[in-house]
């Protein structure tokens, strides 16, 4: 269905604009995009989430798709909250936009329960399978696809023993009710085995509990996984790691740079553009999101932030900045 309704579309409107102007058929000679509708839907604000958003709709610009002209954007943000995740979604299929964007697993779901007939695609999920997004990562099989912001756990914790020797454990704090968070928890026990490192997980609710939660852990490093809630609330954890001197390790380069040390990670803009890529495809009618595989970045950066480091008690390795892809200082 979707591999062919936009082409179709697209051949009957050049059919009946032949003989109308010379500037129709100009246009159609050069392919300019049908105008189209998209709705996007984000789970939270925050820098991550907001570059892949604008990854995205930079991918479609560059692909002729002029904001206000020949696409039109329904942004809407559910501040965290999946009711209205849930009512987002509902009005997106009312409404019946040409496509969806979903940022994060929450607002995914949400979609992917309440729209059948219009392709969705998901970006920042980290486990979609998991999250019952898709039947496979190769094989999709329904209207839904994008791209995964899966983290390289173990690669992250072992900066943790690369910073301080001496660590034995590692506290997490994550929403309970995300199930990527609930994901990478796992990730990170079978990583902390391999490494020599006690994982703690402390689970909240809301946002407003991480401070508490953080202040609750005796450990010896803290590990920020991509989890909306806590996230959005970085700072109070950060808080908590500078007063107490312990060495904060995230899980995606945007939180290095907002106060946590380091971590190897993706690039979220670049994420973004890539699903905006896979949505070109989609629009034009040269794929359908069945049969379209979710998209990874395999390219991962260091990302340092040299004050926080200070801040937290942590001293750097000789050069270890200077190899760094990304230094906040």
């Amino acid at each position: 269905m979707f591999g062919l309704g936009a082409g179709l579309l697209a051949t009957t409107l050049l059919v009946s604009a032949c003989g109308s102007s010379a500037s129709s058929e100009g246009n159609a000679a050069e392919g300019a995009p049908e105008s189209v509708e998209i709705g996007i839907s984000q789970i939270v604000s925050h820098p991550s989430l907001d570059a892949a958003r604008e990854g995205f709709k930079k991918a479609l610009a560059d692909n002729g798709y002029v904001d206000g002209e020949t696409v039109t954007y329904d942004e809407q943000n559910a501040q965290g909250d999946q009711a209205t995740a849930t009512s987002i979604a509902g009005k997106f299929a009312s409404d019946k936009k040409d496509l969806v964007l979903a940022i994060a697993t929450p607002t995914a779901q949400a979609a992917v329960q309440a729209i059948v007939d219009a392709p969705i695609l998901f970006t920042a999920v980290t486990d979609p399978e998991s999250a019952d997004l898709v039947e496979s990562m190769d094989a999709p099989g329904s209207n839904v696809t994008g791209t995964s912001d899966r983290n390289p756990v173990e690669e992250q914790l072992a900066l943790v023993k690369e910073l301080n020797p001496d660590a034995k454990s590692v506290g997490i704090v994550y929403s309970s009710g995300e199930v990527n968070s609930g994901v990478q928890v796992e990730w990170a026990k079978e990583a902390g085995k391999k490494l020599g490192l006690e994982i703690k997980e402390k689970a909240i609710s809301t946002s407003g509990e991480v401070q508490q939660a953080a202040e609750s852990m005796d450990v010896d490093a803290f590990y920020v996984p991509t989890d909306n809630n806590v996230v959005s609330a970085l700072e109070s954890l950060i808080q908590v790691a500078e007063s107490k001197k312990i060495l904060t390790i995230a899980a995606e380069g945007d939180s290095v740079e907002r106060g946590t040390v380091a971590t190897y990670g993706i690039n979220y803009e670049k994420l973004g553009y890539q699903t905006g890529e896979m949505a070109v495809k989609i629009l034009k009618g040269e794929a359908d999101p069945a049969s379209m595989p979710v998209e990874t970045q395999s390219e991962l950066e260091l990302y340092v932030n040299t004050a926080a480091a200070k801040r937290m008690g942590v001293t750097l390795p000789d050069g270890y900045a200077d190899k760094a892809d990304h230094v906040f200082e």
